[in-house]
């Protein structure tokens, strides 16, 4: 294990990872541009090397890659990744307070924790987890699938009815497209440019920047001589001061070690199983750290619990998404699946053996990624301090930035013109939830969950002939799906107690 690390203590290897990782945060900072998009186009200049450098590149753009998606979240609430749409629920509103700084400052913090735990669990845990993970089939991913989505009643609006009814939308939303198992299409309305589904980056631009491009617009424009006119005498151009990141230290972690070690928990648990993803992990992070916080009331506010969750376990994601990758050869995402091309060309085949044979290739990796998650501190402020320089644009100016790159990114992600269409819509429809206290990040983690719940239900019900028992006689599938109704059920019973308890105080 040391050994490797002298090995990375190679000029050029140190210089390869910080090259790597500042690629990463740029292109995670952009929305559209996905993880796997900045790897494909970093992965053609790693064949000439050999495989501990191609390692290093490749890790540092995959740890940037999901710490960046916190910076447009926070700063323009337009999440760079998938994965950082629930930083977006309480970066945002820490932007508006004027604590961006601070916000950003947790957020590098809290990436730079979990992608070092999940670096060490990798190293230590993998053959045991890559095996635990075979376990996890249809039963376990629908069950999966439940318990992010009982995280509604957490993180929805005011009113739970309307949280759920959300929730449902994005649930019937994500059936559009051809059926997964018969080929029938589902409210395609003749259009194939949606046999594809709706991808869910345009629907997320759509409505969180978009629709807060359109709030503030409104909103300036209180008078008859409108914003733009007012904008260009300078009567209302307000002078923002350049967004200077916190350096928040260890002692933030003490402060809040429950919180940041079950999100990093979570996202290694959720990260290992083959196709989950951050994206799910983040979500599922989220809920449960608003369920067990003593100020759940904060959340969506600014609550600097919200930004720890979401951020400390998609990075915690990053390793465990590569324990199937290395100890079983199955890919356990886009992203891995790439890293695992990229091992074969040099001649590294993963599976069962490659911890007795290879050892130098996985805690290469190891260290590889601890390297990048603290190069993150680097980088993060660096960048942060450049890409803020956007708040001191004119609004106008900057509103049509904004614009150009959701729809930009929203188009590179499948070349589809129909992806532009779909921004569009949904930036009104963002509006209407705001406008009529519906929950968007609900709306949003039925959209995201509900392929995988479909999946998983389907499957798991032609494999055993339609046996619905099935769901409660695995082990797994089973304790799943009492922490999701547990976790659904916990804020309203919260809720009851405080009730109580204001009842028998009144008394």
């Amino acid at each position: 294990m040391f050994y490797e690390l002298t090995q990375f203590l190679d000029p050029m290897i140190l210089f390869l990872i910080l090259v790597g990782t500042l690629w990463g945060v740029l292109s995670g900072a952009i929305p559209g541009i996905s993880v796997s998009m900045s790897i494909i186009l970093v992965l053609p200049f790693t064949f000439g090397m050999d495989a501990m450098r191609s390692i290093s590149v490749l890790m540092g753009v995959y740890v940037g890659g999901m710490c960046g998606g916190h910076i447009s979240a926070i700063l323009m609430r337009t999440p760079g990744t998938p994965s950082a749409a629930a930083t977006v629920f309480d970066g945002y509103p820490m932007a508006q307070q004027g604590k961006a700084g601070r916000a950003i400052g947790i957020a590098i913090l809290s990436s730079v924790f979990g992608g070092i735990i999940s670096g060490i669990f990798l190293a230590i845990f993998a053959p045991i987890l890559g095996r635990w993970a075979l376990n996890f089939q249809s039963a376990e991913f629908f069950a999966l699938a439940l318990l992010g989505l009982s995280c509604t009643a957490s993180i929805g609006s005011k009113s739970w009815s309307k949280a759920l009814l959300s929730a449902c939308l994005g649930l019937l939303l994500s059936t559009v497209g051809m059926d997964p198992f018969s080929g029938v299409q589902r409210f395609m309305f003749g259009n194939f440019a949606l046999a594809d589904g709706i991808s869910f980056i345009p629907v997320m631009i759509g409505v969180f920047a978009f629709a807060e491009i359109y709030r503030n617009i409104v909103a300036k424009a209180d008078t008859p001589e409108g914003i733009y006119r007012k904008l260009a005498k300078g009567e209302e151009r307000k002078k923002v001061e350049q967004v200077k990141v916190d350096i928040v230290g260890p002692r933030h972690i003490l402060k809040n070690p429950v919180v940041y070690i079950k999100s990093t928990l979570i996202g290694i648990g959720i990260g290992i199983i083959p196709a989950a993803g951050a994206s799910i992990a983040s979500m599922v992070a989220y809920g449960e750290a608003k369920r067990s916080s003593k100020t759940p009331e904060l959340f969506g506010h600014g609550a600097e619990e919200g930004i720890v969750a979401s951020e400390t376990s998609d990075s915690a994601a990053v390793g465990a998404t590569l324990i199937p990758t290395l100890t079983l050869g199955i890919p356990g995402g886009p992203v891995a699946a790439l890293i695992l091309v990229s091992l074969t060309m040099h001649g590294v085949v993963p599976g069962p053996q490659l911890v007795t044979q290879r050892p130098d290739v996985l805690f290469g990796i190891l260290w590889a990624i601890i390297l990048a998650s603290l190069s993150l501190f680097v980088w993060g402020f660096i960048i942060t301090k450049q890409f803020s320089k956007l708040m001191q644009v004119p609004y106008p100016i900057l509103g049509t930035v904004i614009l150009t790159l959701g729809l930009v990114g929203a188009f590179t992600l499948r070349s589809n013109i129909q992806d532009l269409v779909v921004v569009l819509i949904f930036s009104f429809v963002g509006v209407a939830f705001e406008r009529f206290n519906f929950s968007v990040p609900a709306f949003i983690l039925g959209l995201v969950l509900g392929p995988i719940a479909e999946v998983g239900f389907r499957r798991q019900l032609i494999v055993t002939g339609g046996d619905f028992t099935t769901f409660f006689t695995r082990p797994v599938s089973l304790v799943v799906l009492i922490l999701a109704v547990v976790s659904f059920a916990w804020p309203f019973i919260r809720e009851a107690r405080a009730n109580k308890k204001k009842l028998d105080n009144n008394k």
